[in-house]
């Protein structure tokens, strides 16, 4: 048992100090950058392809079992006359809410001869690394690392011998109906389009999945159900439960993604088919569901924010406040379901983080039939490390040599690429056999008033300790508005105000209106490698409250960088036991919250509430002479603000937090290597 711990540690630390490049022999796939493998894939994405041209039918209607039309554009691979070859080919299916006419105006732009190759090597080649505004490197990388091809449509593999069938979901786009958003009826559909195109005379019968956000989420709902004709996906940030990731994280409500969001979907589904109205065929049925649904889930939005109390909440939120609420048991995927190849990618900051690793664990398939990437990157910004020597294959390689090996039978080694490929922060992209690491062990660092003499800026500056600091101490936190530049704005944000150095990369400007407590600088590198668990013992002077935790990295010269957060809503602290993870020890190593309002336990003014927040996984290494730092904040805009009736009840009130070693605060991290604290 002493050898296979020592083994484990030893492999946690050596992976700690692996470069870009994990050793591998040349003609293995082994690495981040999948070496000559990596480069054969690039090739064939890259070059001449089969078929020369693209044909396009446009707007063909695919009628559902309830009697609605779907509209899709099918993207078949073409001779030199132009004309669709007869030969069935292996199907990609795409449903989007962002509209299939999007999709083709997004492809149109990348596919101009000549020029978009131009620009899109101008994109890969921005570097203002060094400036205040590096983050706009980052954005525009994700341009040339093949993620618009995820997104839309990949005419390089078309011209392979696939076809595309990319589909406006129910109530969107051209299609017929109410947007289900996601919901039951829904996922029935997908599962029929499956169907529909498995049947089609262009098909081979074998279908895949692809698509970025919303349509990676479909697919993992899709694969769940397990339609015979579908056999691979390849979702591009998904999420197995928005309602915990995005829409309420911690209880909380994202009040910058979320109007965006519905902003620009429930505009796109509004634009009429304006091709079919000039030739007379305008589809009446589809004003009459556009005027009876102009706004999903506008109302639902506007009720949470301006309602003051619980009892007064429309139906339709009641409904998504309570675990039990039809919606919110449809969001939820269950990956153990799962039983196709299936490679996830993600983004250390997305919105969905909270999902993807969880996602890849939870499937019951071997490594190599699922396949998860992780960058350091955003919603809109994946893929934006790819494709230079010693890094990743862009995400449109990846993708082809995926649906080559699962679709086309091909042996080109996708099988044995990864099974982890992640950005690890403070080192390099490097690959492992799993994530969490093996070796890496939940440990204790407690909080402590004591200072750390790091954080002047901070409304205390605090330790973080081995063991429990003998003194009881109280600590006073209050809402603030410095988040508005923070790692969690910009990840709210998609990634946008990740441009602003400031505010993406450095969280002092934020500490102003926190608590930091941060540890001795680590002798020598020290791997952190999983989720995390932020234990508070908190008091309120009302009957709710908002905490607000980040876990961050602080270099030598002060900067601090947030390697993940974690927000809970002090009455919705109840744990979900079956959904939450602990070590050996007994603490909490994920701690999932039921964010029910059947559950919720109002805080009593006065007395000690302990809370218990999840703080998403992370893969990242401490150089020497880093610290690591918890943040500890009352608010978290726009990321986060309690639903209005417990905001109401908080009364913004500042709150406070109780240091005592007989009922600690502390934080629970996996760990690898020997730190020296």
């Amino acid at each position: 048992m002493r050898l296979a711990l020592r083994s484990a540690v030893a492999l946690c630390a050596a992976v700690a100090l692996a470069p870009f490049v994990s050793p591998a022999a040349a003609d293995s796939p082994a690495g981040p950058d999948a070496g000559a493998a990596g480069a054969a894939w690039a090739a064939t994405e890259d070059g001449a392809q089969q078929y020369p041209n693209v044909f396009i039918e446009w707007d063909v209607p695919i009628t559902m079992s309830d009697g609605t039309v779907l509209k899709s554009n099918v993207y078949h691979p073409a001779g030199a006359d132009g004309r669709p070859i007869a030969t069935p080919t292996p199907t990609i299916v795409n449903l989007t809410p962002y509209t299939k006419l999007g999709s083709m105006i997004g492809d149109s732009l990348i596919s101009i001869p000549w020029l978009s190759d131009a620009v899109m090597q101008v994109a890969r080649d921005i570097d203002l690394s060094g400036t205040p505004f590096s983050g706009i490197t980052d954005l525009t990388r994700a341009l040339g690392g093949g993620l618009l091809r995820n997104f839309t449509v990949d005419r390089q593999l078309i011209k392979s011998g696939y076809t595309q069938v990319v589909v406006d979901v129910r109530g969107t786009g051209f299609s017929q109906g109410i947007w289900d958003t996601l919901g039951a009826r829904e996922q029935q559909d997908s599962v029929e389009v499956i169907d529909w195109a498995s049947r089609q005379p262009w098909s081979t019968g074998r279908i895949g999945m692809n698509g970025v956000s919303y349509s990676g989420l479909n697919q993992l709902q899709v694969a769940a159900k397990n339609p015979p004709a579908l056999e691979t996906i390849f979702p591009v940030v998904p999420s197995r439960n928005p309602f915990r990731d995005l829409v309420a994280p911690g209880g909380a409500i994202g009040i910058a993604f979320m109007p965006a969001w519905l902003a620009v979907v429930n505009g796109g589904k509004l634009v009429p088919d304006l091709t079919a109205l000039a030739r007379g065929q305008f589809d009446t049925k589809w004003l009459t569901d556009r005027l009876a649904d102009p706004l999903t889930f506008v109302d639902a939005l506007v009720n949470i924010l301006i309602t003051p109390s619980i009892d007064q909440l429309s139906p339709k939120v009641q409904q998504l406040l309570r675990a039990d609420g039809p919606l919110r048991q449809a969001w939820e995927t269950d990956p153990a379901r799962i039983t196709v190849p299936t490679f996830v990618t993600g983004g250390w900051h997305d919105v969905f983080v909270n999902s993807q690793a969880d996602v890849y664990r939870r499937i019951p398939l071997p490594p190599g039939q699922k396949q998860l990437f992780v960058g350091d990157g955003y919603h809109i910004s994946n893929g934006n490390e790819s494709g230079r020597p010693g890094l990743p294959p862009r995400m449109d390689v990846l993708q082809r040599a995926w649906f080559d090996k699962w679709l086309k039978g091909i042996d080109n080694g996708i099988d044995e690429y990864g099974p982890v490929t992640v950005r690890q922060h403070g080192g390099g992209w490097i690959t492992a056999p799993s994530f969490p690491r093996p070796g890496a062990e939940h440990r204790r660092m407690y909080l402590s008033a004591a200072s750390s003499g790091t954080s002047a800026g901070s409304v205390h500056d605090g330790s973080l300790f081995t063991a429990p600091a003998p003194s009881v101490d109280r600590l006073t936190v209050a809402p603030g508005v410095a988040s508005l530049c923070s790692r969690d704005a910009a990840q709210e944000s998609v990634g946008v105000l990740s441009i602003i150095d400031a505010c993406g990369k450095d969280s002092r400007i934020q500490e102003l209106d926190g608590l930091t407590f941060t540890s001795a600088p680590v002798a020598e590198p020290t791997g952190i490698s999983g989720p995390i668990a932020v234990h508070l013992n908190t008091i309120q002077d009302a009957t709710d409250g908002y905490w607000v935790t980040t876990v961050n990295d602080v270099a030598p010269d002060g900067r601090s960088t947030v390697l993940s957060s974690g927000q809970l809503v002090a009455s919705l602290r109840q744990i979900d036991e079956s959904r939450s993870t602990r070590a050996a020890t007994g603490d909490y190593t994920d701690p999932v919250p039921d964010l029910s309002l059947d559950t919720r336990q109002p805080t009593v003014p006065g007395e000690a509430t302990q809370l218990d927040i999840s703080v998403p996984g992370i893969e990242a290494v401490l150089q020497p002479g880093h610290r690591l730092r918890v943040d500890v904040y009352a608010l978290n805009l726009p990321k986060g603000l309690p639903p209005t009736p417990l905001l109401v009840e908080s009364g913004l009130r500042p709150q406070h937090l109780l240091l005592d070693p007989a009922v600690p605060s502390y934080l629970n991290i996996p760990v690898c290597g020997n730190p020296g604290w």
